[in-house]
């Protein structure tokens, strides 16, 4: 599947009919990208493009937002509450909710943002953007898992999973202020959906240690997504899959918004005895995804060049990249 462009795949209603032959070329496509790129664009019609500007358009509400209410989103997870105001990114801004598939969270979160008077619709896009986003996170996952022949696994996977929903400004930088939004990092998470304005930034490093440029379509018909695998993926799949380190560079004069459904596990990651033979042995251990997020935050994860090997990796094993400065969640 090689080249010089992110692959493209499409998910309509006569791809997801799970056995049917569509089902199966899909299936096949979404694991070759996510082996060989690490992400996909996902065309995406469940998402209508009436939603896809609703939740854009509630991000720029959110942003404008006074500082001082941002920065009490807070959480006890690493990189789950606000982030901003840093002089090593400072055109970047971000706010998360967890697990944005119970209405509570959401309300929450809007009523610490607009507490004297709520904001309905922001709730509502949310709410429902954060729905079926998710609908296609178990999607991908449910067609690598049965690529991979351990779709029995699925299910407890997918009851052990829970998402963060972060969202994301990047301002036009200033003169003489630098342009980079996000350093070089590949995800700490199971499964990324990013989606985005038309701003072009985020740029994905491939396995020859190319650069890739995203360029978002305003003219598609079609809501369009980037899937993008993370650490934990990368572990599980026992090194089949690529956790792709990808960057923000902001050039031009338009602020660029995104925001992306993270997936994360509760309690202990196996890696499946399907994915290790003679070829291909073991290269993880089981792992506690939870925990491995509080290892990234200490020196040797961040400074370990590949910080899901140092957590968990048996032996040499694990893609390393010395050039990825680690990040978290910043698109």
């Amino acid at each position: 599947m090689g080249g010089s462009e992110i692959p493209i795949v499409k998910f309509c209603s006569e791809n997801l009919k799970s056995g049917m032959k569509e089902w199966v070329f899909t299936r096949e496509k979404v694991r070759e990208a996510l082996e060989e790129y690490g992400c996909f664009v996902a065309l995406y019609d469940t998402v209508s493009m009436e939603l896809s500007s609703n939740m854009l358009g509630s991000l720029k509400q959110l942003f404008d937002v006074p500082l001082e209410r941002k920065i009490q989103n807070v959480s006890e997870k690493p990189y789950h509450g606000y982030f901003g105001q840093n002089p090593l990114m400072p055109i970047h801004e971000s706010m998360g909710i967890e697990h944005p598939i119970l209405p509570t969270n959401i309300h929450s979160f809007t009523n610490l943002m607009w507490p004297s008077r709520g904001n309905k619709p922001f709730c509502e896009n949310v709410m429902t953007y954060a729905k079926l986003v998710s609908k296609l996170d178990e999607r991908v996952k449910n067609m690598v898992f049965e690529s991979y022949g351990v779709e029995n696994q699925l299910k407890s996977h997918m009851e052990s999973t829970k998402y963060l929903l972060r969202m994301i400004k990047y301002r036009v930088p200033k003169e003489k202020e630098m342009n980079l939004g996000a350093f070089p990092h590949t995800d700490k998470s199971f499964l990324t959906i990013l989606h985005q304005n038309e701003v072009n930034g985020l740029q994905i490093k491939t396995r020859d240690n190319k650069w890739l440029q995203y360029h978002p379509s305003s003219s598609s018909s079609t809501s369009s997504f980037i899937v993008m695998a993370g650490d934990a993926f990368f572990a599980w799949s026992n090194g089949r899959i690529y956790s792709p380190p990808h960057r923000v560079i902001m050039n031009g004069n338009r602020e660029r918004y995104s925001v992306g459904l993270f997936s994360f596990n509760d309690g202990i990651i196996q890696i499946p005895k399907e994915l290790v033979d003679d070829k291909h042995p073991q290269q993880f251990k089981p792992f506690d995804h939870q925990d491995y997020l509080r290892f990234y935050r200490t020196e040797r994860g961040q400074n370990s060049p590949c910080a899901i090997k140092a957590y968990c990796g048996i032996g040499n094993a694990g893609f390393v990249d010395t050039d990825t400065r680690s990040a978290l969640l910043l698109h």
